[in-house]
């Protein structure tokens, strides 16, 4: 018990600031003891839930990687065969139509990207959650990325090619580098695209993450239950 209340004003202290008045109000709410390991660990889940969940229901609306901030862009390797071709008959509009396909394939991928992060986010021990709240503002996203990024490449790059060529991306650049590597005295490009549109799209969805984060950290009225209004007041030194 006598740690638990000493990580609690720890923890108050880090997220409230050093003003001697604010760090007495945290410490009076420490020794009620009121707010339990359970109850962290599960509004950190229940935060990052909802990141995962308005994130990836953006994202995989029609245009919400295309036509947003998380737009996938042609790697610098891409524009150069799209300048290349630009006069070649079937590739005169080559970068707008990869990135409109690029896109759309991700957004569709985005579709079945929540059950693979809310499996991870549910596998947050209580510690995880004890160190993340000792941490920065965006510390709950920064221990997804780099506790489950690698998994979740692997599991969400089939979703990817799935997608991709649902939308006859990855043929459409592939005949496109093999017309341009046809070109004399060109440096050869790689056809592949499957790798740089999943890590992109993976990125756009941890970024839209750790905006709801940052949002359920900053802005009351984002803690739509009891328990983030709980867990989260404690950092408002309240």
């Amino acid at each position: 018990m006598m740690f638990k209340k000493l990580f609690l004003a720890i923890f108050c202290f880090q997220f409230i600031s050093c003003d001697p008045a604010a760090l007495q109000k945290a410490l009076e709410a420490v020794g009620t003891g009121e707010l339990t390991s359970a109850e962290i660990s599960g509004g950190l889940k229940e935060a990052l839930e909802i990141g995962i969940g308005k994130g990836s229901a953006l994202l995989s609306e029609r245009d919400g990687y295309y036509k947003s901030a998380y737009k996938i862009l042609l790697p610098p390797e891409a524009r150069k065969v799209a300048d290349k071709l630009r006069n070649v008959p079937g590739f005169t509009n080559l970068e707008e139509t990869i990135l409109e396909k690029m896109n759309h394939g991700a957004e569709d991928a985005a579709k079945k990207a929540k059950p693979i992060f809310v499996s991870a986010i549910r596998q947050m021990t209580f510690a995880d959650a004890m160190d993340i709240l000792m941490r920065g503002e965006n510390a709950a996203t920064t221990y997804l990325n780099h506790s489950t990024h690698a998994a979740l490449y692997q599991e969400f790059n089939p979703v990817i090619v799935e997608s991709l060529d649902k939308f006859n991306a990855r043929k459409y650049w592939k005949d496109a580098v093999d017309v341009y590597n046809k070109i004399p005295f060109v440096e050869q490009a790689n056809p592949d695209l499957d790798d740089y549109v999943t890590t992109e799209a993976l990125n756009g969805l941890f970024s839209m993450v750790g905006k709801e984060e940052l949002n359920i950290r900053t802005n009351i009225a984002a803690r739509t239950s009891d328990l983030l209004k709980k867990v989260f007041a404690k950092q408002d030194g309240k």
